[in-house]
């Protein structure tokens, strides 16, 4: 017991010795950033964010500025005199209304299409085996790849031997046979869904349809509204395939419309910018309400 309790004191004292050679040992330093790196990194975020922001902020003063101050010098980039002429000139100039209608329409249906169709191609991409996947995953890659050059004179042949020309059917149709880099883009996000979730519904008799309604479709919203704002934004930015397609002017889009204030021998950039302006608003309204799922949708399929 002496022996005991002679060991018990002797590690102790060992113990105390330890303890305070390590509180008295110098701590190593913790790096710290350099500030002068910090600086510049966010320096160089500033100076891309000005250069990503001035042409909007230079199309958003043209707008509001008199003709004689658009080009003044030296110049400006806020008017001199702020007027509502040029937006007035946009009404008066060109149907705005109608073309708006049509270019929602052709957006709308555009969009709906895309929601139809890449979900299920997706769907049946990721989650479902079968024979002869993995080839046509690669045949959608594929298309990807290929200019819309090289397919423009081929798909106005097939439009115009089906009598579908001058009219919205080859602007939204494509969108209802499923868009690649979407197929692709909702299919990684699928790969993250567990199968042990799926497998679980099938033991349950849930056919797969009802799986794909009901489990797999409210697991991929953020994938979905991504591929929403894309969508929406090809068919509301374009301007050639209208062009190419559409013939009657009652039918022109927003896109098309701006042409009109380009003269044969001057441009009208008052009301052009203003156009340019009303044209832009729905695209950047439609990401900043859903930028919280777009940016979750990207890093999701880009994380998978």
């Amino acid at each position: 017991m002496v022996l005991d309790a002679t060991e018990t004191r002797r590690r102790t004292d060992v113990d105390r010795t330890a303890t305070a050679t390590r509180r008295d040992a110098p701590q190593p330093r913790r790096r710290r950033g350099r500030p002068g790196r910090s600086t510049g990194r966010y320096v160089l975020v500033w100076v891309l964010t000005l250069a990503f922001v001035f042409p909007f902020l230079a199309m958003l003063s043209t707008a509001f500025k008199l003709p004689n101050d658009i080009f003044s010098a030296p110049p400006s980039l806020w008017p001199k005199e702020w007027t509502l002429a040029n937006f007035a000139a946009v009404f008066e100039q060109i149907p705005f209304w109608q073309y708006l209608g049509n270019t929602i329409v052709i957006a709308g249906l555009s969009v709906l299409g895309m929601l139809i169709a890449s979900p299920l191609v997706a769907y049946s991409l990721s989650k479902i085996g079968w024979r002869g996947q993995r080839p046509l995953l690669i045949i959608v890659m594929a298309t990807m790849m290929l200019p819309p050059q090289v397919t423009m004179i081929p798909l106005f042949l097939l439009w115009n031997g089906l009598g579908a020309t001058n009219s919205i059917i080859p602007l939204v149709a494509p969108a209802f046979f499923g868009t690649p880099f979407l197929i692709f883009m909702i299919r990684q996000f699928l790969m993250s869904v567990p199968n042990e979730l799926l497998q679980a519904a099938r033991i349950d008799g849930a056919s797969e349809f009802r799986i794909y309604w009901s489990i797999v479709l409210p697991q991929a919203r953020p994938a979905l509204i991504t591929a929403t704002i894309f969508q929406f934004v090809w068919a509301w930015t374009d301007f050639l395939n209208p062009l190419i397609y559409l013939n009657d002017q009652s039918k022109y889009t927003l896109s098309i419309g701006l042409y009109s204030f380009f003269g044969e021998h001057n441009v009208e950039w008052g009301p052009l910018m203003a156009a340019s302006v009303l044209f832009t608003i729905p695209a950047l309204a439609l990401f900043v309400v859903f930028q919280r799922y777009f940016v979750g949708g990207i890093s999701a399929g880009a994380l998978k």
